[in-house]
């Protein structure tokens, strides 16, 4: 079974993504047991970080993931809410979610 999900990017991370600025994708809705003294879990938004990383992302990975997370300066909103009032990476994510990574960052 999977989910689908619409991700957005914005503030210049679409150019990460070949300059698409959204996306629409389907996720597995279990992540895999990783041992056997685990069980599989419901498909959280940390998993869906590396699945974007893993299968979207272009170039420059150090510009979306620093330490296991989006980099600092990426503002995350899980159906328009901040992603910190939601449970950050824990966020289990359920169909038809809608994901917005927008970074705050700009060079000069």
């Amino acid at each position: 079974m999977s989910l689908t999900i619409k991700i957005e990017f914005g503030g210049g991370l679409e150019l990460l993504f070949s300059n698409q600025k959204s996306h629409k994708i389907e996720v597995p809705s279990k992540i895999p047991a990783r041992e056997r003294s685990e069980s599989e879990r419901a498909v959280d938004l940390q998993y869906l970080i590396f699945w974007l990383r893993d299968n979207l992302l272009k170039e420059r990975v150090e510009l979306f993931i620093e330490n296991g997370t989006v980099r600092p300066g990426i503002l995350v909103l899980v159906n328009d809410t901040d992603w910190e009032l939601e449970g950050e990476g824990e966020y289990q994510l359920k169909d038809g979610d809608e994901i917005v990574f927008i970074s705050t960052l700009h060079g000069g």
